[in-house]
């Protein structure tokens, strides 16, 4: 084990615990490295070092604009260390280049945003009603645990670090076991800017050992996870044994709306940048395209010949738009969905299969994929699938649009496409959805909230209650 690349905890780098796990390059199939990974006892040792850490007097009383220099510290070490950052997640999820140095650029904005969140943001005097003085305060946790997923490591685990960091707690990050690179080198970072030790601990490791022991133990006060809807389930049901406040950014079927009026060479582009974009893995995808019937076959016929223009590609390869999955078996997984589709009577108007070129074939690539002749209720219609899979199904009228729409046991979000205010409106108010983009698509700001309806997750994300998220409040009152 000491090769693997090790674990942070206060400011000790630790690759002795026992357990290793295995880094692999999806582009190619080759092994990238190993690293270390947390067993329960690394996670008692980082959340005894975190809660030192967080009730220690000189983070407690470290003032607001100091807290934000030190956030602004570690802004600007990302964005100097760009490629850097860009080119570990690319070597272990895959995501082509400029979509790897975009997302690391993003996470120096998210900590350099939360850092004037920290210098700015205001409690409140409350209307008095008697001979007092009463106010809010917000308090920190303490010790946050932020479990992140594989497919947007570099931005998740800014959105969870910087406001809760910048709201006073200490953090244990706990990063997907395909991708530990991205976040071992943010808690180098964060050191290197001057965050005093322990307040972010880094722990590779898998979510069936370090992931449960960090939710169970007793010391942690509050998960932040971004994942698969089962697994928010089970981090709920063991929070609520503990009576521990959670946020849960979980799964999407999110639906993607064409009226007839729309623009329909803007929403085709969309619609397929959506899709396609990271291969497909992300959770507001738009992988349920409702097209109104008028226009469904220009539509789908303007989506199809995007999706074989694509490049497909060796993700650092110039100009790249496509690479592959971020490991094998998911990429088996989602095969496995498209040919049960398929059996049931599903047209694949384009993709279904593996790229028929030598130099990709020792990767986890799935061709872009589109699937017509479905109805909603089919079972490629109603779970997530995480990859470049559109299924394409006609609507008549509003009416018969909502009813399929909000036929899913998700509701992350939903994209509207229509030249009529008054329907975009209408329609907007009515699907049962966190974000709904209107006349466009996946426009995202780590200023305005993000989350979930449905079993699609509990919690906002971003903005400035991105920030209280990681608080409690408390009422003072002075007689």
């Amino acid at each position: 084990m000491a090769d693997a690349k090790p674990m942070l905890i206060g400011d000790e780098w630790i690759n002795d615990s026992g357990a290793v796990l295995k880094s692999t390059n999806p582009a190619t199939g080759a092994t990238n490295y190993e690293v270390c990974a947390a067993t329960r006892a690394e996670v008692n040792r980082a959340v005894d070092t975190a809660r030192q850490a967080a009730s220690a007097s000189t983070w407690q009383g470290m003032l607001p604009h100091q807290r934000a220099r030190l956030l602004s510290g570690v802004a600007e070490l990302i964005e100097a260390r760009a490629d850097e950052f860009a080119s570990l997640q690319m070597r272990e999820n895959g995501k082509v280049w400029r979509e790897c140095r975009a997302q690391a650029l993003s996470a120096s904005a998210i900590f350099r945003y939360y850092a004037a969140v920290c210098e700015t943001i205001t409690e409140s005097l409350t209307p008095s009603r008697g001979n007092y003085v009463s106010m809010t305060v917000h308090e920190p946790y303490g010790v946050v645990a932020a479990i992140t997923p594989w497919n947007s490591p570099l931005t998740m685990e800014a959105q969870k670090v910087a406001p809760a960091i910048a709201a006073g707690n200490a953090v244990i990050l706990k990063p997907s076991e395909i991708t530990s690179s991205p976040a071992l080198e943010l808690g180098r970072a964060a050191l290197e800017a001057g965050l005093p030790p322990g307040i972010l601990n880094v722990l590779p490791g898998s979510g069936a050992v370090a992931g449960d022991a960090l939710v169970r133990h007793p010391g942690v006060q509050f998960v932040s996870f971004t994942g698969g809807t089962e697994s928010g389930r089970r981090i709920a049901a063991a929070a609520a044994e503990k009576l521990m406040p959670v946020a849960l950014e979980l799964g999407g079927k999110s639906p993607h709306v064409v009226f007839a009026d729309a623009d329909i060479d803007a929403a085709v582009a969309a619609v397929s940048d959506g899709i396609f974009e990271g291969s497909g893995q992300s959770c507001v995808a738009g992988s349920r395209l409702f097209v109104q019937r008028s226009v469904h076959d220009r539509v789908l016929a303007g989506i199809v010949e995007r999706a074989k223009a694509l490049r497909i590609d060796l993700p650092d390869a110039p100009g790249a738009q496509f690479g592959p999955l971020a490991s094998f078996p998911h990429r088996d997984r989602v095969a496995a969905i498209v040919d049960k589709a398929k059996a049931e009577g599903g047209d694949v108007v384009t993709g279904g299969g593996r790229p028929p070129f030598e130099k990709l074939s020792g990767g986890a690539y799935y061709l872009p994929t589109v699937i017509a002749g479905l109805a909603n209720t089919a079972g490629i219609c109603q779970q997530e699938i995480f990859g470049p899979v559109l299924c394409v199904l006609p609507f008549d009228d509003e009416d018969d649009l909502l009813q399929q729409a909000n036929d899913s046991v998700y509701g992350l979000a939903a994209g509207i496409w229509t030249a009529d205010y008054r329907c975009a409106w209408r329609v907007a108010r009515k699907l049962e959805a966190g974000t709904v983009w209107v006349n466009t698509y996946k426009q995202l700001s780590i200023s305005t909230p993000f989350g979930g309806f449905k079993q699609s997750g509990i919690g906002r994300e971003k903005g400035t209650g991105g920030l209280r998220l990681y608080q409690q409040e408390k009422s003072l009152y002075f007689g």
